[in-house]
């Protein structure tokens, strides 16, 4: 088969390594890619947003079937756009990722199926929204409801905060259309886990449990990223808590979604937070989470590609996907200021030095006079595989010791919550 990988971040390149694993694959393509994923596939310079360019390149390539990375393009109705033109492709309908970009529209799919979540109210008034955390108090969360690449949530401890997080994303606009309207939740208290899924209509395939770790500093201090590091499995959660949320969540969310008329095909991510009354959904990704993907994938044995085309046939209840019975740490390595401003075009030295059984997966690097240069927030995640997560940890930070670049930034307790 010919694939094509749109997306050039992290996750991709997760992606694409796993795919390029397939006996099944003769050509693997990547829009636009980067240069780690330029190793495994041949990277194509057009954006994930050119959702046309892209399904005139898959028609002209003869591609098989593409697979969707980012939300960006989902949300924009890519799946609808290449069906449409009679291509493969993999991942969830525009109607379907609203699930994702759209905050309310996730609420309001809980509530009415009784799927446990934070307490939340919706506005697109700043007056009102300003008057309803007045009289909820802090800690409280404020979320932009539409997409904002992982920087749409602010945890406001003080009121103070929480005020401030509503003018910068209502009246100052900072994260554009997605924050003109806002959902305010309860603040949840407990430990936050991620499960994702191979989802097709009410059928579900869970992968591993990861735990991402979101803001910049150690200890859970600073603001939000993206994802400052991920592990997986997590052994101090007990494995009936899992098939709770399998049962109660991710169950019932598919069966939702299928009622309401908006079946889910693709990755199904499920952010949740282990509170005392028991797991609730903090929200839901329409793809593959990044970084938790640079963990998950290298812990399945099966092939990727072989649950993908399973799923586009409906077949996905016969497949088996299996899992190693091993452990994954990904420290993610970040530029300096981020997740505020930050430099690109750092040179980044000692990416030859790393050696197996860690990987490098790239997410904001680019080449540069035959140099690989920093090109992003997020640069680059560091996977290392071990028999326990305790041996991966030591060779993850072991191998993130062996790359530098100026202004390298990352935080050194990622997995450190399995062991308290």
């Amino acid at each position: 088969m010919k694939v094509l990988v749109v997306g050039g971040g992290g996750r991709e390149h997760a992606i694409v390594w796993k795919l390029s694993q397939s006996p099944k694959i003769r050509k693997l393509y990547c829009a636009p890619g980067n240069p780690g994923i330029a190793q495994l596939a041949e990277c194509v310079s057009i954006g994930v947003l050119e959702i046309e360019k892209l399904a005139d390149f898959a028609i002209k390539e003869q591609i098989d079937l593409t697979f969707v990375g980012p939300e960006e393009p989902l949300s924009n109705g890519i799946v609808n756009y290449f069906k449409e033109q009679g291509l493969a492709v993999y991942g969830p309908s525009k109607e379907a990722a609203r699930i994702e970009g759209s905050k309310a529209f996730a609420k309001e799919i809980m509530i009415k199926y009784q799927i446990p979540t934070a307490k939340y109210a919706a506005f697109t008034n700043y007056e009102e929204a300003l008057a309803y955390v007045r009289s909820e108090g802090a800690p409280i969360v404020i979320k932009a409801d539409g997409l904002a690449a992982g920087k749409g949530v602010v945890v406001a401890l003080s009121l103070e905060e929480a005020e401030d997080a509503l003018k910068s994303m209502m009246q100052d606009v900072t994260l554009g259309s997605a924050g003109v309207r806002v959902v305010i939740e309860e603040f949840l208290e407990g430990e936050e886990l991620t499960l994702l899924s191979f989802v097709h209509g009410s059928t579900v395939k869970p992968m591993v449990a990861s735990q991402d770790h979101k803001p910049v500093y150690d200890g859970d201090k600073g603001p939000n990223t993206g994802g400052m590091g991920t592990y997986a499995p997590l052994p101090h959660i007990e494995s009936s808590m899992v098939e709770r949320i399998i049962e109660t969540i991710v169950e019932p969310t598919a069966k939702a979604m299928v009622e309401e008329g908006v079946p889910f095909e693709g990755i199904l991510y499920t952010g949740l937070m282990l509170t005392k009354e028991g797991p609730k959904v903090i929200e839901y990704n329409a793809r593959f989470g990044d970084p938790e993907t640079q963990v998950v994938l290298p812990l399945l044995e099966t092939d990727l590609l072989e649950i993908v085309t399973a799923s586009l046939t409906g077949e996905l209840e016969n497949v088996e996907v299996k899992w190693k019975d091993n452990a994954a740490v990904c420290v993610i390595m970040s530029s300096a200021g981020y997740p505020g401003l930050y430099e690109k075009g750092e040179v980044i030295s000692g990416l030859d030095q790393v050696v197996q059984p860690t990987m490098i997966f790239h997410a904001g690097t680019a080449e540069k006079d035959g140099q690989i240069i920093t090109n992003g927030g997020r640069v680059l995640g560091l996977t290392a595989i071990g028999e326990t997560l305790k041996e991966a940890r030591e060779l993850a930070y072991q191998s993130v010791e062996k790359v530098s670049f100026k202004g390298a930034h990352y935080r050194t307790d990622i997995g450190a919550k399995a062991f308290h």
